[in-house]
């Protein structure tokens, strides 16, 4: 795979199956090179495999396909290609806000149902199939397009008034702030009719119908604390407006939230609080089940064993049981947990990942899931029903288990190139530390081993996927316990005659920069150059320029007595003698830019090879969802670099 292959990527996400069970619509996104952007259209899959998908709607950018109870009408989210200024956000070039849409399923022309400053979120039908709910911020008078001059005109992001902070958790990096522009529950009737359920400063989720199609559950932080923790609880609130109960209470994180069918209870996702307060940073996000009328709220799952997918993970509460995408060993599996939180049953397993699912009345299971050589096809039951990957020549990622120098075991992978080697080798760091690396299709190593590289990566303690204690292990002492781990993964890998150890890179984001800049500094002997891409670098400066470095530095650094100077990979920048190219986004709110810029100038003063290469336009998710030019002007660096040092 070559970089400007990923304009060959169709990615499906998750689908929409008809009530009774005999069609599905799923989105299917791409890149467009020549618009520069992204582009995604809906198609239609007969579940009986009996015909070809074909595409439904042909929008710029159509999204969140829901089919109605009664089978009748397609709900989806439109966004048209259009060129502006994103205010308070990363990226300068954007497509119109996203705006609900509904046609008839069995064909038509699609009615826009909605017309907000900021767009809408994903819908929920009513029961009785004649609504719509869904979130959708609301701007603060005068911002977002909102301002006029006495001429008319609309005043634009650079001539609104100052913004007042008074809260830690302010802006999210990829969006923007948050305090002007909270998310507010609406419905919609079919005829066009929008009606705004909530108002004020808090914000509040993704809202689920009950049962009887009079009330609404969703998420929201009403507390005294908010923007001080992370902590939401599940509410209710009658479906025509009115009061707001709060079921849980506070000592949550909560995130999706789901009627049960007997309408007597929700169920829903949530990290527990720890140590005092709500930290989710390293917790796993498990299943519960909270009483409508009042009461304690219940586990389901052990949190321990099972966490919900990130990102992208799901739950559905259905007649049988809870579906829920569960992380496992770089798998997502679908399972279904009972109501009373007995064992769950594993619907979807093996090496390969599930993106998305939806059940119909019948019990037909339609899902979306990604291998190691597709990026995701269509299934209903274990019958595949669509082909998007067509075409697509993947490397194979043979699975590796290394043992660290306690005993520890240490899971990940090879992706080799073709040919009989020795072939040079790239040690490649995930970010989180709480995420995974996984089964699935990836076009980081198959691009580095399309080049010629044997790629190792995998998930060292740290990592979701394994247990909450796998993950927990490295609080405290991050570098040093990640790089024990990576290091007996590297150790494991150049243990085959075909791998060269003496011509080894590193390179990582995020988390994977800053173990990608340790190691330059401590373990630099082992390599040939560094990658160090949107790292952390250095923990003093991250806890106050990041969106989230208020919690994130003391719960995940500060632990059990760690110390910010001697966990910070700038401490030790002087040891650096490899050539080091660090990569950055200008507008990046999680890991700002000044931690690029600082370990830049520690190098440069020292006389070390290095070189900054800054993204204009681009937030903390350049690897994943940036510019298509972009993206490919990021492998071409990386290609260039190690070539060069490599």
């Amino acid at each position: 795979m070559k970089p400007i292959d990923l304009s060959q990527m169709r990615l499906p996400g998750a689908p929409a199956v008809s009530p009774d069970g005999t069609i599905a619509v799923v989105p299917v996104s791409r890149l467009e090179f020549a618009a520069d952007s992204y582009t995604s259209q809906l198609w239609l899959v007969r579940t009986d495999g009996g015909a070809e998908p074909t595409q439904l709607t042909h929008g710029w950018h159509d999204s969140a396909p829901r089919i109605s109870p009664d089978g009748r009408w397609l709900a989806f989210l439109r966004a048209t290609k259009a060129v502006g200024s994103r205010a308070g956000g990363p990226k300068a070039e954007h497509d119109s806000a996203p705006q609900l849409c509904v046609m008839p399923l069995a064909g038509g022309e699609p009615r826009r149902l909605t017309d907000l400053p900021l767009g809408a979120g994903t819908p929920a039908w009513s029961p009785d199939s004649t609504r719509l709910a869904f979130s959708a911020r609301v701007p603060q008078d005068g911002r977002y397009g909102t301002g006029k001059t006495d001429d008319g005109e609309t005043i634009g992001a650079d001539g609104e008034p100052p913004r007042r902070i008074t809260r830690y958790f302010y802006r999210v990096d990829g969006l923007g702030f948050l305090l002007d522009r909270p998310a507010h529950l609406h419905v919609a009737d079919l005829d066009g009719t929008v009606t705004q359920l909530t108002d004020g400063e808090l914000g509040h989720g993704d809202p689920d119908w009950s049962p009887d199609g009079r009330s609404l559950a969703f998420v929201s932080e009403r507390h005294d604390t908010r923007g001080d923790d992370f902590a939401s609880d599940v509410c209710v609130m009658p479906a025509g407006g009115g009061e707001i109960r709060v079921l849980t209470d506070t000592t949550y994180s909560a995130g999706l939230c789901r009627w049960a069918p007997d309408g007597r209870s929700v169920v829903f996702t949530a990290n527990l609080a720890g140590e005092g307060r709500v930290d989710p940073v390293i917790r796993n996000e498990s299943l519960w089940s909270v009483p409508v009328e009042g009461g304690p709220a219940r586990q389901l799952l052990d949190a321990e064993a099972y966490t919900l997918a990130a990102p992208g993970g799901d739950i559905a509460a259905t007649e049988r049981g809870v579906l829920f995408t569960n992380e496992h060993r770089g798998a997502v599996q679908l399972l279904r947990v009972p109501y009373d939180g007995g064992t769950p049953e594993i619907v979807v397993d093996g090496p390969r990942q599930v993106a998305g699912f939806s059940e119909a009345t019948d019990g037909t299971l339609v899902t979306t899931i990604a291998g190691p050589a597709d990026w995701g096809e269509v299934y209903a039951g274990d019958t595949r029903l669509t082909g998007f990957s067509a075409g697509v020549t993947a490397l194979e990622q043979v699975e590796l288990t290394a043992t660290a120098p306690d005993g520890y075991p240490v899971h990940g992978w090879v992706v080799r190139p073709a040919g009989d080697g020795p072939h040079p080798v790239l040690l490649m760091i995930h970010g989180g530390p709480f995420a995974q690396y996984g089964w699935r299709l990836f076009d980081e190593a198959q691009v580095y081993a399309g080049a010629g590289y044997a790629v190792v990566y995998g998930n060292p303690r740290g990592s979701s996927g394994y247990g909450e204690a796998h993950g927990r292990a490295v609080r405290g002492n991050v570098g040093e316990v990640s790089a024990r781990d990576l290091l007996a993964l590297l150790d494991a890998a150049l243990e085959a005659d075909d791998l060269d150890g003496d011509r080894v890179g590193v390179l990582g984001g995020s988390h994977g920069g800053f173990m990608t800049t340790w190691l330059a500094a401590r373990h630099g002997d082992r390599f040939k150059a560094a990658v160090s891409e949107r790292a952390v670098n250095a923990i003093d400066s991250f806890q106050g320029s990041s969106d989230i470095g208020w919690l994130f530095a003391d719960s995940l650094y500060g632990a059990n007595g760690g110390s910010f100077e001697q966990q910070s990979p700038l401490t030790y920048a002087g040891k650096i003698e490899i050539p080091v190219l660090i990569i950055h986004s200008e507008q990046d709110w999680r890991c700002p830019v000044e931690q690029a810029q600082r370990l830049f100038v520690a190098l440069k003063r020292r006389g070390t090879p290095v070189e900054l290469l800054l993204f204009p336009g681009e937030g903390h998710e350049l690897s994943r969802s940036g510019r298509p030019s972009h993206r490919v002007a990021r492998f071409d660096a990386i290609l260039e670099w190690f070539g060069r040092h490599v």
